[in-house]
């Protein structure tokens, strides 16, 4: 079996880490081989290095790049994958007419999200419907981002994210990580997610700043791309600053949410959250913004709490019912690792997708 996996580029987001742990498991199986095309040079997850596979960088030298169609096609026609399974929506544009052209099998796995609201402006609707009828198959990672996107029913599959519990191993040491960060406070309570308008940090830091008014017990961490900038930073009231910590693009995510109290996601639109499965793999209580494919992963009231959106005043309670309650926080945290390892798991997320690959050849 030959796969070819196709994305626009492998920096620190959820798909990128999904596709990461998926080779990586893949690596396993003699009967696989996959090669990595990509559309820019930036590679965050070093393990795709040591895989030992064939990573094609093809560079796009303007927005709408023409030869980067020949450039897939002169690989499509030479490594004769019997799939391709292409992960965003731009890989999808560009790799779809050479799958029809060249008969070979396509898995659509631009899903990632699960926007509520869709119109013919939003470029990954354009995209969707455009692609959508010549794939073979169509994977999200959510149910409810197939609904969003009215992926066709009879060709559409979820497979939800999994964790891999050997990322819990050989973490950098809490007190000495404290240290490192000039936290000496009782609790922390962190978000990882980039900084952008699809995460609503504005909630996130309203909510922090409504429970510092009360306590000065809290650290409040934020972790992601551009968590770092100005932009970021102006939320936060300057009597209040020194209980963050604005952190940017980090590498050791693990070692982080490890030292977190509670892990939080305030969002608008998400799929199968990577940050959430990092919070629950941890045995760490999660306060998310409800709706979307987080519905699908915490169980409200056991795994942790799930909150309205842009609600900071909901977020502060919950997050605040938490802090006073430690067996509560202990029993949600230990439920939450069952729940990892019994349905998102990395092995299960594995054998999911080497199911369907099978599926996909002739018998």
């Amino acid at each position: 079996m030959k796969i070819l996996f196709v994305i626009d580029t492998m920096t620190a987001g959820g798909k990128e880490r999904r596709l990461t742990e998926l080779m990586k498991s893949l690596k396993s199986k003699p009967e696989v081989q996959f090669e990595l095309a990509l559309m820019t040079n930036d590679i965050h997850y070093q393990e795709v290095f040591s895989l030992g596979i064939n990573i094609h960088f093809f560079i796009r030298k303007r927005r709408k790049d023409l030869s980067v169609f020949r450039s897939f096609y002169q690989l499509c026609k030479t490594y004769k994958p019997d799939i391709v399974h292409c992960w965003d929506t731009m890989t999808a544009v560009y790799i779809t007419p050479i799958c029809k052209l060249l008969h070979l099998k396509l898995i659509n796995g631009m899903i990632v999200d699960a926007p509520e609201k869709q119109n013919i402006f939003f470029k990954p609707w354009q995209r969707a419907r455009l692609t959508f009828p010549f794939a073979d198959l169509i994977i999200g990672n959510s149910r409810a981002g197939l609904k969003a996107y009215k992926a066709p029913v009879k060709k559409s599959i979820v497979i939800h994210n999994g964790f891999n519990f050997e990322r819990t191993e050989n973490l950098e040491p809490g007190e000495l990580l404290k240290e490192k960060l000039a936290i000496d406070t009782k609790y922390i309570i962190g978000m990882v997610a980039t900084y952008s308008e699809y995460k609503d940090y504005a909630t996130f830091f309203k909510a922090a700043q409504l429970l510092l008014k009360k306590r000065s017990d809290i650290t409040f961490i934020a972790i992601g791309k551009n968590t770092d900038s100005g932009l970021a930073r102006g939320h936060i009231e300057s009597q209040y600053s020194k209980y963050f910590r604005l952190l940017g693009r980090q590498s050791d995510i693990e070692s982080l949410v490890n030292i977190m109290d509670i892990g939080v996601l305030s969002t608008f639109t998400e799929g199968i959250s990577n940050s959430i499965l990092e919070y629950m793999a941890m045995g760490k209580p999660v306060v998310a913004t409800a709706g979307g494919g987080t519905n699908e992963i915490v169980e409200d009231y056991k795994t942790g709490f799930l909150v309205s959106t842009s609600n900071p005043d909901e977020l502060a309670e919950k997050i605040e019912l938490l802090l006073n309650d430690s067996q509560m926080r202990l029993e949600m945290g230990n439920y939450a690792i069952e729940r990892i390892h019994k349905d998102f798991s990395i092995d299960v997320m594995s054998e999911k997708y080497f199911e369907v690959y099978n599926s996909l050849l002739p018998s």
